[in-house]
């Protein structure tokens, strides 16, 4: 690696740390010089506008996200516990990772623009993701009666929806909202976590486990 793309994985890996520490809104070119040890000019070189640096730490998410569905996926060899387990490793990244997974699908901010590394455009990055989830919900109608296959709507459009409530789960578990709901706040009640919710997202999108 040469010292232009060393200083740049630096800007980037310092961008990432403020992006997981403070949200996107602690993103800012001087203070990623200041963590990097460079000028304060020295960011512009590598990225020229703040929506390029945004970008470059998403693309950094993704391809963590893309490792960590691998992994959730390996030992899973049925369509539809493959995709219960990368719907569960999006959560969990979700839950984890807030500030990034805040960033990552924010596409009104980032920029689609060639990665000056030479690396693929972030929608390069992210989309394989939702094929592979597109892929599975595929699978898993070719598994259904044919009856209840073709009474579906499209897969796409199923793992668009499926993508939809588990975001929506994320963000509303985060805020407290869905503990208010299901009376889970109140003093000495006992909240089962999400993992009911959860299970109700996939079997709404999938239809029940058969029997």
């Amino acid at each position: 690696m040469t010292d232009g793309g060393s200083l740049r994985e630096r800007l980037v890996d310092a961008g990432v740390d403020l992006v997981l520490t403070g949200g996107t809104a602690s993103v800012g070119l001087r203070e990623i010089a200041r963590r990097a040890g460079v000028s304060h000019g020295a960011p512009r070189r590598h990225f020229p506008t703040h929506d390029s640096l945004l970008s470059a730490i998403a693309r950094r998410g993704f391809e963590d996200l893309h490792a960590r569905f691998a992994t959730a996926t390996a030992d899973a060899t049925e369509p539809r516990a493959q995709l219960a387990a990368a719907a569960r490793a999006y959560v969990g990244y979700a839950l984890d990772h807030r500030g990034m997974f805040e960033l990552m699908f924010r596409h009104d901010l980032l920029d689609g623009a060639p990665q000056a590394d030479g690396g693929p455009r972030l929608r390069e990055t992210s989309l394989p993701l939702f094929r592979a989830i597109v892929d599975l919900v595929a699978r898993c109608r070719a598994e259904q009666d044919a009856a209840t296959a073709a009474a579906a709507p499209p897969a796409a459009v199923t793992a668009a929806a499926l993508w939809s409530n588990l975001h929506g789960l994320v963000q509303l578990w985060t805020w407290g909202s869905l503990q208010v709901v299901l009376g889970a706040d109140g003093p000495g009640a006992e909240s089962p976590g999400y993992e009911p919710l959860f299970t109700a997202v996939i079997d709404a999108h999938l239809g029940p486990v058969p029997a």
